[in-house]
């Protein structure tokens, strides 16, 4: 792991020191560390823990929260017949947001410090340590903040009633993400639709394969880092 200007110290919290890679960012944060050890994010102990978060949590925090929002939809007039599709839509509209973020926003090349910084804390951390089982799902923290705007949005747009239903949807559709997300990277399918998302180009693997320059003369260590992923 050498760079021309600067180097990131792995024994050092790492949120603040990737800024400082610049252009270098890309390469770094496309080169895997294949290890189920989760790294030091930050130096202040209440922010680092924070960032961490068993994969059971998003489901025994969430779970109520949707329930009870669909309920007060429920309460508020909203057919019982209606709540499911409801709740649907939500989750197809939570579809589409991940897509979106995935797609334009996740990928985007950053070399400024902030850029390099906040690109690693949200997504790049995960193509750099893509076995941190600690950081597979969103913390509930970060989650609570960002349903603010996201409620506000949805009563402009979603009739009253059915507005605490759609959000329930939406959040139930980020729950079966991140249990699906982690799923992958840590359970052990052995077939049927989960052994395929797994193993595709599409799946996992893409953490080694969309920049796996690194990786082209490797292919030992790519079937050694699999059978680590495996185990």
């Amino acid at each position: 792991m050498v760079h021309r200007e600067f180097s990131v110290d792995l024994n050092k919290p790492l949120v603040f020191q990737v800024g400082h890679l610049g252009e270098d960012y890309e390469e770094w944060v496309h080169q895997p560390i294949v290890t189920k050890e989760t790294p030091r994010f930050f130096s202040n102990g209440l922010i680092e823990f924070l960032t961490r978060t068993r994969w059971w949590a998003i489901p025994l925090i969430w779970l109520p929260v949707v329930c009870w929002l669909v309920s007060l939809s429920l309460e508020n007039g909203v057919p019982v017949n209606h709540a499911p599709l409801t709740v649907l839509a939500g989750v197809c509209l939570w579809t589409f947001m991940e897509y979106c973020l995935h797609r334009f926003v996740f990928h985007i090349r950053t070399t400024s410090y902030w850029g390099n910084t906040l690109h690693y804390l949200v997504h790049g951390c995960h193509h750099k340590h893509p076995m941190d089982g600690l950081r597979l799902v969103f913390p509930p923290a970060a989650t609570a903040i960002l349903l603010v705007p996201f409620w506000n949005l949805i009563k402009i747009v979603v009739p009253a009633p059915y507005s605490h239903a759609f959000l329930g949807g939406g959040l139930l559709g980020y729950v079966m993400y991140d249990c699906t997300h982690y799923y992958l990277h840590h359970g052990k399918p052995l077939k049927g639709v989960s052994y395929q998302l797994k193993n595709s180009g599409q799946g996992i693997w893409n953490h080694y394969n969309i920049l796996g320059q690194s990786f082209r003369n490797t292919s030992s260590k790519i079937c050694q880092e699999r059978q680590l992923i495996k185990d």
